[in-house]
């Protein structure tokens, strides 16, 4: 592997991730600021390292490959955070993580197979939901923190703003997911055909 800027980045990027989750739990207002830190910096580091790679031309195999992985850790660990401090429902969370996971890895295939995915318009605004939904719930953790009665005496609840921005954001998720199965189908066929083949092969 090349450490190239981009790639070490990445690098950072997977690092931050459980210093994020460990502070983020200890429910504390300063740890949980401190985690918010860490996870803005995070998210920093993937807008750089992708942009820095396209302005460069250091575009790697290896890069290609974690970039994408390393995106889904971050943002699945937060939502499996807010989820388990019931600041979210765990059914989105799921439903959100999942999907994810499952694209990730048929875009990882498809790379590998040498005919990259095209992101689907929708895909990228769900990307963008997502991620302003988890910077707004953390915004509001710290405010809640620092100017409420704390970030433990919430609890999720499907109609105010965290909620609604939730449904939203699992609902595109479910769409934008359907949608690159429905027009990768013959490539998930494939896939599902070499792992059945490699089970085989192994039992």
């Amino acid at each position: 592997m090349k450490l190239t800027v981009p790639n070490q980045l990445t690098l950072l990027r997977i690092s931050l991730t459980p210093l994020f989750l460990w502070f983020f739990l200890k429910q504390t207002p300063r740890s949980q600021l401190a985690a918010s830190v860490f996870f803005t910096l995070a998210a920093f580091t993937d807008w750089y390292d992708g942009w820095h790679a396209r302005r460069f031309g250091v575009i790697t195999r290896w890069g290609q490959f974690m970039d994408p992985l390393a995106d889904k850790i971050l943002v699945s660990s937060a939502l499996i955070a807010f989820a388990s401090l019931d600041y979210v429902f765990d059914w989105m969370v799921w439903v959100i993580v999942v999907r994810d996971f499952i694209v990730t890895g048929l875009r990882i295939y498809a790379l590998y197979r040498g005919t990259p995915i095209v992101t689907h318009v929708l895909g990228k605004w769900k990307t963008f939901l997502q991620m302003s939904t988890i910077f707004f719930i953390l915004i509001m953790v710290n405010w809640w923190n620092f100017y409420g009665q704390g970030a433990h005496t919430y609890k999720a609840n499907y109609t105010d703003p965290i909620g609604i921005a939730m449904s939203l954001v699992t609902a595109l998720t479910l769409l934008s997911g359907g949608i690159y199965l429905w027009e990768n189908f013959s490539l998930v066929v494939n896939l599902f055909h070499n792992l059945v083949r490699l089970i085989e092969k192994n039992a």
